[in-house]
C-alpha cells in the first residue's frame, strides 16, 4: 500500500496541477506512474474544462467529418499541458466512443461497406499496434512533430474546394460491390471499390498514425477511399468510421500495456467528445459547408504551427 501522505496533492488548486508544464518532457515511466497513482484526483473545475474541450473538439470533428482526436490531442497538449503520450491515449479512447455511437446508425442506414471494412481493418490494426509500440519509445518531440505535420496536411485537405462532379455515380467495375439509399438524391447508389492495393497500404499507414498520435486515421482513409478507390463520399466516411473504433481499441490496448492510459482523463474527454459529436451531427446540415471548412482550416493551421514549434523547441 502507498502512503497517501507521500502522494502528490490530491486536489489541485490550478489548471496545470494534474499535468504541470514541467512534465511535458517526462519519459514513459514517469507518465505511467502518474496514470496508476490512486491519490491523483482531478478537481471539479479541471474536469469541467476537460469535458468542455472534449465536447468542442467532438463537435468540430462531427461537423467536418474528421475524427475528434485530430483536434482533441493538440488541445490537451497545448491547452492543458498533458504529455503527448497521455493525450494520444485519450484521443484513442475518444475515437472508440464516437465510432461506437455513429457506426450503429450508419450500419442501419446501409452506408457501411462491412466486407471492405473488415478486410482493410486487418491492415489498420497491424499499423495501430506498430504505432502504439513506437509511441512508447519515441521521444515526445518526434511525436509532436509528426502530429504537427499531420495537421498541416489536414489544413490543405480542408482548404481545397470539393470536386465539381459527384463521384457517387461510380462505375460497377471493381471489388466489394455495395449499395445504399441516398435520401438527398432520392435514389439507390451502387458502387464498387477499385485499387484495393492502395487502400490496404493507406489502411496500414492510417493505423500507424492512429496508434502513434491518438487519432482515428479517417483524415487519411476517407480521401483515399473517395478519390482513388471510387467510393461515394458518404460510404467512405461511414466505412472509415466503422473501422476507427477497432483501430482505436487496438492502439488503446497497446498504450494500456505500457502503462500510458489515464482512466480519469480518458473517461472525462470520451464523455465530452461523445456529447459534442452528437450535437455536431445535428448542427452540421444547417451550416454553410464552405465557411465551415475555411474556418477550421485556419484552426488546424494554427494548431499545426504551434505543435511544430514545440517539436523544434522554439
Amino acid at each position: 500500500m502507498l502512503d497517501r501522505a507521500s502522494l502528490p496533492q490530491a486536489r489541485p488548486r490550478h489548471l496545470h496541477a494534474v499535468y504541470p508544464p514541467a512534465r511535458r518532457g517526462a519519459d514513459r515511466r514517469e507518465s505511467a506512474r502518474a496514470a496508476r497513482n490512486p491519490g491523483l484526483e482531478v478537481s471539479a473545475l479541471y474536469a469541467a474544462l476537460l469535458f468542455a474541450s472534449g465536447a468542442f473538439t467532438g463537435t468540430l470533428g462531427a461537423i467536418l467529418g474528421l475524427g475528434g482526436g485530430v483536434f482533441l490531442v493538440p488541445a490537451l497538449v497545448l491547452g492543458f499541458g498533458v504529455p503527448i503520450r497521455d493525450a494520444a491515449a485519450a484521443g484513442l479512447v475518444a475515437v472508440i466512443a464516437t465510432s461506437s455511437a455513429a457506426a450503429a446508425v450508419n450500419t442501419g442506414r446501409g452506408l457501411v461497406n462491412i466486407r471492405l471494412g473488415m478486410v482493410l481493418e486487418t491492415a489498420t490494426v497491424s499499423g495501430a499496434v506498430a504505432g502504439g509500440v513506437a509511441a512508447a519509445f519515441l521521444p515526445a518531440r518526434v511525436i509532436i512533430g509528426v502530429f504537427g505535420a499531420l495537421l498541416a496536411a489536414v489544413t490543405v485537405l480542408l482548404w481545397r474546394e470539393p470536386a465539381a462532379h459527384d463521384p457517387d455515380a461510380a462505375d460497377s467495375d471493381g471489388l466489394f460491390p455495395d449499395e445504399y439509399h441516398d435520401p438527398s438524391l432520392g435514389r439507390t447508389v451502387r458502387y464498387s471499390v477499385r485499387r484495393i492495393g492502395a487502400a490496404m497500404g493507406t489502411a496500414f499507414f492510417a493505423g500507424n498514425l492512429s496508434g502513434l498520435l491518438g487519432v482515428g486515421g479517417g483524415v487519411v482513409k476517407v480521401p483515399v477511399l473517395h478519390l482513388f478507390c471510387g467510393m461515394p463520399i458518404k460510404a467512405a466516411a461511414a466505412t472509415s468510421n466503422f473501422m476507427i473504433g477497432v483501430t482505436g481499441a487496438a492502439g488503446a490496448v497497446t498504450y494500456a500495456m505500457h502503462g500510458g492510459l489515464d482512466s480519469s482523463l480518458c473517461g472525462i474527454v470520451a464523455l465530452g467528445v461523445l456529447s459534442g459529436s452528437t450535437a455536431g451531427a445535428r448542427i452540421a446540415p444547417h451550416l454553410p459547408a464552405r465557411a465551415i471548412r475555411r474556418v477550421f482550416a485556419l484552426l488546424t493551421l494554427l494548431l499545426s504551427i504551434q505543435m511544430l514549434r514545440r517539436s523544434l523547441g522554439l
